[in-house]
């Protein structure tokens, strides 16, 4: 049996895209993703802002970060997806990044690799 690749893709972007990239997601099949709040900076700056009389350079920008992992899901159809709801052109849109893992495990049944990742057909929680 030939092992599958398993490839993890964190997207981070703006807050307000979240449900719009979630459902297009699942729309290609995945399913599984972690979602967490993250500030940012980059070629978007900050802005300045006025607190007790003070003003402070804020740097930092609340972003989403987005994670997910497929093995089945041809990662260019995640990067086409994820840029086609994701793209303003302007600054901002944020980035995806794609890693190769080595393995994952699903601790409830101790399967490894791709098996780890996938859906059980017919199981539900």
């Amino acid at each position: 049996m030939q092992e599958r690749k398993i490839t993890k893709i964190d997207i981070v972007t703006r807050p307000e895209k979240l449900d719009e990239l979630k459902d297009a997601l699942n729309e290609i099949g995945v399913m599984g993703m972690t979602v967490s709040q993250v500030y940012g900076c980059g070629t978007q700056g900050g802005h300045k802002e006025v607190y007790r009389g003070r003003e402070y350079e804020i740097n930092l920008l609340p972003k989403i970060k987005i994670e997910t992992v497929v093995c089945e899901i041809p990662v260019e159809t995640v990067i086409e997806t994820a840029e086609r709801v994701l793209r303003t052109g302007k600054f901002g849109d944020g980035k995806i990044f794609v890693y190769e893992l080595s393995d994952a495990v699903r601790i409830r049944t101790g399967h490894r690799g791709a098996e780890a990742i996938i859906d059980i057909p017919g199981e539900k929680p």
